[in-house]
This record gives structure tokens, sequence and C-alpha cells, in this order.
């Protein structure tokens, strides 16, 4: 799998991220037992989680994974902290306290002495000094190896770099993550500049339009689909509207005359789109991830990518 520097770290990862949020709830232990042994094959490494994927299941299966079928070394793991449930209410707390405590529980689920990316999980109300300095100690001490964020809008990403940057000897934010696909273009507008200005990476999450681009609601919505579950209707309801159903027809149609799948169109123009590091696939089996490796080789030709854009939101400016 090719490799791509993080921003201007000598951090470098494989340019297909595997995300984690589903495992635990949707993804059994087996099916990821399988999923991340093929991820690795492949040449992956990037394995993104959170505590608040199924509430620390997802950190607990992949520390379970890394004792009996993956090397520590084999994996890149990305966590994050400062998001969380309290009485079945998600709560945002970026204070000193509670981002400590989740990289300390976070450890011992892994089953590791150290993370390779911990990330703010989103913005807080705590002040941003505390909040960064947290990551400083984090790195400091040796349990972190690189600090990123994780859903910064443009400004907020300007406002955490220039506060790193400012002072000698506080760590460099290596990466951010935000939404990114042909559904969901806005990191276009501020975050990826801000990225590109203080030479940062980014993870998109949600590549694949929350599942609406790999074509499978295209004639209603499968039993077995998220958008037919109780926990993930509402996610992937609100990319089910027209403006939504004409993107991933042009997308089917590119598919048509290129003799691949919408699957692998939508996954080409996200990877090579300017500013992406490595796209964070949601895939829940080996068998899912089988087309994105298919695709690892493949390019879009220039103009199929720049009829996306256009039919998708207009041109991306940072293309070339």
């Amino acid at each position: 799998m090719e490799r791509r520097n993080v921003g201007s770290s000598g951090l470098s990862v494989g340019r297909l991220g595997l995300g984690t949020m589903t495992w635990g709830r949707d993804t059994r232990l087996d099916d990821a037992r399988a999923l991340l042994r093929a991820f690795v094959d492949v040449g992956g490494d990037l394995v993104d989680t959170a505590p608040a994927y199924s509430r620390g299941a997802a950190e607990t299966m992949i520390g379970k994974l890394l004792r009996s079928d993956v090397h520590r070394d084999d994996v890149v793991i990305a966590t994050k902290a400062g998001f969380s449930f309290r009485d079945g209410v998600r709560v945002v707390d970026t204070s000193r306290r509670v981002l400590l405590d989740d990289l300390h529980d976070s450890l011992r689920r892994l089953g590791t002495d150290h993370v390779d990316v911990w990330q703010v999980h989103a913005w807080g109300t705590a002040p941003l000094e505390e909040t960064l300095a947290a990551l400083d100690h984090a790195v400091t001490t040796g349990v972190v190896r690189y600090a990123g964020v994780s859903n910064f809008v443009g400004w907020q990403t300007a406002a955490a770099a220039t506060w790193q940057s400012a002072f000698p000897g506080r760590a460099h934010l290596v990466s951010n993550q935000v939404e990114y696909s042909l559904l969901a273009r806005r990191a276009e507008v501020e975050v990826l500049p801000a990225l590109r200005h203080f030479e940062m990476g980014f993870f998109p999450w949600s590549p694949m339009g929350r599942g609406v681009l790999t074509g499978k609601y295209r004639s209603g919505v499968p039993r077995d689909s998220r958008a037919a579950s109780a926990h993930f209707g509402w996610y992937v309801e609100p990319y089910l509207e027209s403006r939504s159903r004409a993107v991933v027809e042009a997308v089917a149609k590119a598919a048509d005359g290129l003799g691949v799948t919408p699957l692998q169109v939508a996954w080409l123009w996200v990877r090579d789109a300017p500013g992406v590091t490595a796209p964070l696939l949601g895939a829940r089996t080996a068998a899912q991830l089988a087309p994105y490796v298919e695709a690892e080789s493949m390019t879009l030709p220039p103009e199929i990518a720049a009829a996306l854009d256009d039919v998708s939101g207009g041109p991306n400016e940072a293309r070339p």
C-alpha cells in the first residue's frame, strides 16, 4: 500500500485508514479479527478508534487482537479523548483531568504503553491552553507519540496550531479529522486551507458519505444497512435526500464508464483529493474491505474527478 506523510511530521501511514466506530456493536470480534488481519496483510496500519466508540468496547477489541492476532508494531493506533457518555447523554469535556483520565483508560483497554496519535475528539469549553497542555504532557511523558485534533473547524484548527507553535517545546499538532466526501465538502472552505498552512495531515471520516456513496441505497433501504438500524438511522438519513441522490447517480454513471464500481469511484475521489492523507474506512468485514484494496492501484481520470467536483458542489480550488 502506498504511504503518505502525516503533514510535516516524521510519521507516515498507509493511505487507507481503518475506522472502528462500529466495533463492539455492529462489528463482532470474529469479523474484526478477519478484517484487521486482512488490513495489515495488504500494508494497512492506521487504526482509528476512540473511547466513545461503543463506550470503550472498540478499544477493548483492538487490545484483544493486539495480544492474539496482530503485532503492536504493525499498527499505528490513533485514539481520542474528551467525548463521552454520562447517564446516557453525550458530553464534551476537554479539561486536563478528563483528557488524561481518558488516555489512562484507553491505554488500559488497548493493552499498550503508548498510542501513536492522540486526538482531542471535539472542541470543548475548557480553556484551550489547558486542553493543549494535556497533549504536551502526554507527549513529553512518552505515552503519546504524536498529537492531533478531531472535528475542529478552520478557526479552531488555526487557534490550536498557532498556540502550539508559539513556544518551543510544545507538541506540534500533526493532524485533524473531520467529515469529508462527495456528499460533505465543507472541509474545503476553511479546514483544508488551515491544514495546508500549518502543514498538518488530514484523516477524513465517513469518506463514503455514511455509506450512501456505495450505491446500496439507490433502490431503497436494505434491511441490514445502517439506515435501517435504530442506532444509525439518524446518521444516514440526511444523505438520502434528492441532492445526494443526484451525486450518487453521477458516481454510478462514472463507474459504468470506467468499468469499476460506484464504491471505488467515490473512494478514489476522496483518497486522492488535495490535502488528504488517509481516509478512515468504516468497513465491518474483510469482504467489505476487499474492493477498496482492489482500488489501491487505480486512479480517477482528471476529467472525471473534475466532473464529480462540479456535480457535488463546484470546483475544488486546490485541485491542480
